[in-house]
């Protein structure tokens, strides 16, 4: 890098500068390979493209179904392809119904509530067919919700949450759940967006110690929606302790209907569950996104279903005597698919944690797994960095033992995965680095956790049946194992991903497949690559490597250099426990990185870090990528759901106003970040 020259130079958006090393692989445990539920290595043929789409049958055949379909691929209208077109099966059927006659009496859902000195409930798969028959009886009686409908949830992490989406998809109502950290506003452009009637939220919750008023929240979301035409008509509310009101906001006459009281009128109902078309929506999830309209993925039932079924039992390799903790947020697609839907599924104990994982200290997680012996754990790269950064030691003093973890939701740092690998799973568990989206429905990319070797910070392949490559601006491919970096796309259809953008053909056509799409009147899958706007680099061992948003990308004197690698090279120096880059303006670069970094408990800020992150990525990737400043600061701005606020840090490291942070976790931050400015 310090070779090339630094001015004049014209690189395209795809050709982001890349230096990574190649890292060392890890073997899957003997023992882990012993009991996986994929272990042929004839998979990935079977998989193949000869053999497309058929392969996908595999996956369908793992559900129940009323009646076979007639067309396992409509591939007539691209790119709005329809999966076992004629089919008919009912999500909920397949997540609860099925499994009685074995393991009715086996646990479901294991709910853990924040507050320690709470109870653990345990929910049985009869006890989750009463309860959600119960709801679903209210939601068709009560509320008036038939097949088709929608309604918006904005619910926290309680154990009420997969009952009120799998009595939704019983009676073929469409749930469209939100953030529970989002904003009453956000919930209304949701609403709105939805057509939704009906609001079923909760009165509070924990969050870091303390009792959220909730329901503060729905009143704004629905004085909201109408402005914007959208009447809501019944607004229930789930108490987090039932029999009483935990909320200081009052009731509204005639709209809020607390559910603990009007559900013993429907005790002891049984609903039968529709038969769904295997195209018909299943649920909106809705894409987060500070600016424009949000983006409802509008995903399908039996595609969806098929694909969340079968990633769910070769990649996280759940069987139904695994206690399985996923700790996302059921708000997210990952909690949608791999919380609820895919393990509920499997008839696996999937656990619902309510709380901050690091509340109150960076020990919690690891008391859970011992207390439920989870044997399956699934988190973010986010998480396992804070858990690192409080409590890098903590792991070792809990007795338990994972055979298998999940990192999702954004690339993962090689010096961060060792230290997942080492200290969480204590050399015994196998890893599994997912790349997919909200879109997707379910993985894209990793290693079949049985038959690949690890390699950290690289997902892996595609995943059965998944046909990934890397494209230059120009839509031609470039070469197979290259490690150049270009814009990652899947050739082909699958039945995970969304129907479309609810509402929005145009849209979804232009932002996901117009950009590599040379034809618009083919008919030829071939013809219409899915575009992510990820930028990718695969190895020559077939791995490939995320590098992020394509928009991720920081331009100083024509060398593109991406913020992910720029953040894994300041993981480096052994004093930092996370950080964040963001470009910056500069008159002569055209902009300069600048880091900035929390450290790990007990290190104080001093000069002689700063100067040694400086010094790393000189060293690990070139003068180029030298940055205009190092930051100390005592804790990133976070959203809710743990994830780095960058436009913040952009803001405040370019003397502008960082705007609204009162949505933050920790708004707090902000001003003490500012005073280092």
């Amino acid at each position: 890098m310090a070779d090339e020259k630094t001015t004049g130079t014209e690189v395209s958006e795809a050709q982001i500068a890349v230096h990574w090393k190649e890292e060392e692989y890890y073997e899957p445990p003997v023992s882990f390979i012993a009991q996986a539920n994929m272990t042929d290595e004839d998979v990935l043929e079977r998989f193949g493209e000869q053999n497309f789409p058929n392969c996908f049958k595999e996956y369908a055949d793992m559900l129940d179904w009323y009646e076979y379909w007639h067309t396992l691929l409509d591939e007539s209208n691209p790119p709005f392809w329809k999966w076992f077109v004629g089919g008919k099966l009912n999500a909920c059927y397949n997540c609860v119904d099925r499994h009685l006659p074995k393991y009715k009496n086996k646990a479901a859902l294991h709910f853990v509530p924040e507050p320690e000195g709470e109870p653990i409930l345990h929910m049985t798969y009869q006890e989750l067919y009463r309860r959600v028959n119960e709801f679903a009886a209210l939601l068709k009686d009560f509320c008036g919700l038939k097949r088709g409908d929608t309604v918006t949830l904005h619910m926290p992490m309680i154990l009420e949450l997969p009952i009120v989406m799998l009595a939704c998809a019983r009676i073929g109502v469409i749930h469209s759940q939100v953030f529970s950290g989002f904003s009453g506003k956000a919930c209304a452009d949701r609403i709105v967006d939805a057509k939704s009637k009906v609001l079923i939220t909760a009165d509070a919750y924990y969050r870091g110690g303390n009792l959220i008023d909730h329901k503060e929240k729905a009143d704004i979301a629905v004085a909201e929606a109408e402005k914007d035409g959208q009447h809501v008509e019944k607004v229930l509310i789930w108490q987090r302790y039932p029999g009483k009101y935990s909320a200081k906001t009052p009731l509204v006459e005639g709209r809020d209907f607390i559910v603990n009281d009007i559900l013993p009128r429907y005790y002891h109902q049984i609903v039968e569950p529709e038969r769904m078309n295997a195209e018909d929506t299943l649920f909106l999830m809705y894409t987060s996104g500070t600016t424009g309209k949000p983006k409802g993925a509008q995903h399908s039932t039996g595609g969806y279903m098929a694909y969340v079924t079968g990633t769910s039992k070769w990649i996280q390799d759940i069987h139904p005597e695994d206690v399985y903790w996923c700790m996302a947020d059921i708000g997210w697609i990952t909690g949608h698919s791999y919380i609820v839907y895919g393990p509920l599924a499997l008839a696996a104990s999937s656990v619902i944690f309510e709380g901050v994982p690091t509340h109150p200290d960076a020990g919690r997680p690891w008391r859970v797994a011992e207390e439920l012996d989870v044997n399956i754990f699934h988190t973010s790269p986010t998480a396992i960095r804070a858990l690192r950064r409080v409590g890098p030691d903590e792991p070792a003093k809990y007795n338990y033992s994972f055979k298998h973890m999940t990192t999702v939701g954004e690339p993962i740092e090689p010096e961060v995965w060792r230290w997942y690998y080492n200290v969480v799973g204590k050399k015994k568990a196998v890893i599994v680095d997912t790349w997919w989206q909200t879109e997707t429905g379910g993985f894209l990319c990793s290693t079949i956790p049985a038959l690949h070797k690890m390699k950290p910070g690289s997902a892996g392949p595609g995943v059965p049946g998944i046909y990934p490559e890397i494209l230059d601006d120009n839509g031609d491919p470039l070469p197979r194992g290259s490690n150049k970096a270009g814009n990652i796309v899947i050739r082909n259809p699958w039945p995970g991903r969304m129907l479309t953008i609810w509402g929005d053909d145009e849209r979804f056509l232009n932002q996901y497949y117009a950009r590599y799409n040379k034809d618009r009147n083919s008919k030829d899958w071939h013809d219409w690559p899915y575009f992510a706007g990820d930028g990718a680099v695969e190895a020559p061992d077939g791995y490939f490597r995320i590098l992020g948003r394509i928009d991720d990308v920081i331009n100083v004197a024509g060398h593109r250099l991406g913020t992910k690698e720029l953040e894994s090279a300041s993981l480096l120096v052994p004093e930092v426990a996370e950080a964040a880059v963001v470009p910056v303006p500069d008159p002569i670069k055209g902009h300069r990185p600048h880091v900035f970094v929390s450290l790990k408990p007990g290190i104080q800020p001093d000069p002689a870090i700063q100067q040694k992150v400086s010094d790393t990525l000189a060293k690990e990737i070139g003068p180029i990528a030298k940055p205009g400043k190092v930051w100390i600061v005592p804790d990133m701005p976070k959203t809710r759901s743990g994830k780095i606020m960058r436009r913040v840090l952009a803001a405040i490291a370019a003397g502008k106003d960082p705007g609204d942070v009162t949505t933050l976790a920790n708004p707090q931050v902000v001003d003490e970040i500012k005073k280092q400015a």
